[in-house]
């Protein structure tokens, strides 16, 4: 059955991987919204934003008439808007956090109070666990938030299971752990070291460097979504879900395989202090997902991180004008 996706967000990482895999790979209609804000970027969006298929709107998921707009002849409310920048959230505090990832969601779930949709998947974060406390992670494991930024996922997160409990909302909470891709925006830890990597400069590690995650490639977390806007409703309404790959990598070890795959030194790795809040270890359970949704991540990493390496080298463009636009922001302010 051809269903009409809202997809917020769009022009963010996960989000504009999302509607490329739903263009590609299905036929569903696929309605996008995103205020463009530093983490959104037009361009992520450039290869298919004149797909017939697509449809895009400069809105905000805070603004109530901005959501209903968006939400006509929609079946399906994927809402993965985020304010998602960590280190950003430790230094400037979290009041855009607040707004973006918890305000917007309770303007989407009222909105969709008003108006029936068939069901909503909210795209949570790994984050809201803070460090792993048992191996693997669970979807019952403790919720123990360990920055301003995870806090808010939280709270969206928590939000959301409340109108499934209150109000009888077809609610979905998607978890992915680490994600990792095309189109990732430069401050992340994978898309930083390529770049540190492919200019010649220092990849600064956080700590020792023995923090770990579970990575998973962003074309496995778009199946995933995919398949929860696909099976029956029945199955997954009111879960949470984690989306992983069961396995960790250090960063230590992300920094020595991509210093690797360039032929760089491994002398351009430089220790610098941790930062506050820091998560430990990241490694989830796959069990869910697999009963769930039938999936399972079908990318192993060494795959993943080959292609995303090779992704950021063949694109300067695309990530020195993120970067230039960051730092003329930065001097502005």
């Amino acid at each position: 059955m051809i269903k009409r996706i809202l997809v917020t967000g769009g022009a963010g990482f996960i989000s504009s991987n999302m509607i490329r895999y739903l263009l590609q790979e299905t036929e569903h209609e696929v309605v996008t919204m995103d205020a463009l804000t530093y983490a959104g970027n037009l361009a992520n969006l450039a290869d298919v934003l004149e797909h017939e298929r697509l449809r895009f709107i400069h809105g905000d998921i805070r603004d109530l008439a901005d959501v209903t707009s968006a939400l006509e002849g929609v079946d399906v409310i994927v809402n993965a808007a985020a304010e998602s920048h960590v280190s950003k959230s430790i230094e400037q505090g979290g009041g855009e956090f607040v707004t973006t990832n918890v305000v917007g969601t309770q303007v989407l779930l009222d909105a969709m109070r008003e108006r029936p949709i068939e069901r909503f998947i909210l795209i949570s974060s790994s984050e809201v666990y803070g460090t792993a406390e048992s191996d693997p992670m669970t979807e019952d494991h403790p919720l123990n938030p360990r920055s301003p930024y995870a806090g808010t996922k939280a709270g969206g997160d928590r939000l959301a299971y409340s109108y499934f409990c209150t109000y009888g909302l077809p609610i979905t909470i998607i978890r992915p752990f680490n994600n990792y891709g095309p189109y990732q925006h430069p401050e992340k830890v994978i898309p930083r070291f390529i770049i540190q990597a492919l200019t010649d400069r220092p990849l600064t590690i956080h700590g020792n460097g023995l923090a770990s995650r579970d990575w998973l490639h962003v074309f496995d977390t778009a199946e995933a979504i995919t398949a929860a806007c696909e099976v029956p409703l029945d199955a997954i309404v009111g879960e949470t879900i984690n989306v992983a790959t069961g396995v960790d990598e250090s960063v230590e070890e992300i920094a020595d395989a991509i210093l690797s795959i360039l032929g760089k030194p491994a002398s351009l790795k430089h220790h610098i202090t941790d930062r506050p809040g820091q998560v430990d270890r990241h490694i989830g359970s796959t069990d869910r997902a697999r009963d769930l949704l039938g999936w399972r991540s079908s990318i192993p990493f060494a795959d993943g991180l080959e292609r995303t390496v090779r992704w950021y080298r063949d694109n300067p463009d695309w990530w020195q004008s993120v970067m230039a636009t960051e730092e003329t922001a930065q001097t502005v302010v």
